[in-house]
């Protein structure tokens, strides 16, 4: 492991995620907001670490809107898998076609991959209403077939196997 990466992962006491690189949960808003899924906090927010060891953030989709901010190495590249069958994908990172923030809204399936030749990107974010696994949902290879068929062989690497 690089030694950025390995200085934020012991600096910051990220464990692994279920959908790849590090992670902790740095804020729990103390405010419940209702949602058709039950109550919610109103706001939670992680530090999101992808490294050389494990440099994709699997397919997914949350009920809830993200906010997405660059904080330390990079570039990273989001893959968004729009309503209407298309992929966008958004470099977050220091150049001047890149960008230090992303909105990915709720319901939309995103994957991060760690942008060659990056050691490390540190992303801290912000989910609105707060985050909760029951509103988590990760993509299945026979979804990205049935409904991003033209799409699913350049992207199937980031789906979760299983």
């Amino acid at each position: 492991m690089n030694p950025a990466a390995a200085d934020w992962i012991a600096r910051l006491g990220l464990a692994p995620h279920p959908e790849g690189g590090w992670f902790a949960r740095i804020h729990t808003d103390a405010r419940l907001v209702d949602t058709p899924a039950g109550p919610r906090a109103a706001a939670t927010s992680i530090h999101y670490l992808l490294d050389r060891r494990s440099p994709v953030g699997r397919f997914h989709r949350n009920r809830s809107d993200i906010l997405h901010y660059l904080q330390s190495g990079g570039p990273v590249d989001y893959w968004l898998l729009e309503a209407d069958g298309s992929v966008r994908r958004v470099t977050l990172g220091l150049a001047p076609n890149q960008q230090l923030f992303l909105h990915v809204p709720g319901g939309v399936w995103k994957a991060s991959v760690l942008h060659e030749p990056a050691d490390h990107a540190l992303v801290s974010e912000v989910v609105t209403p707060g985050f909760d696994y029951t509103d988590h949902e990760f993509l299945t290879l026979e979804t990205l077939h049935a409904d991003y068929p033209r799409h699913a062989g350049s992207l199937a690497a980031f789906v979760r196997p299983g």
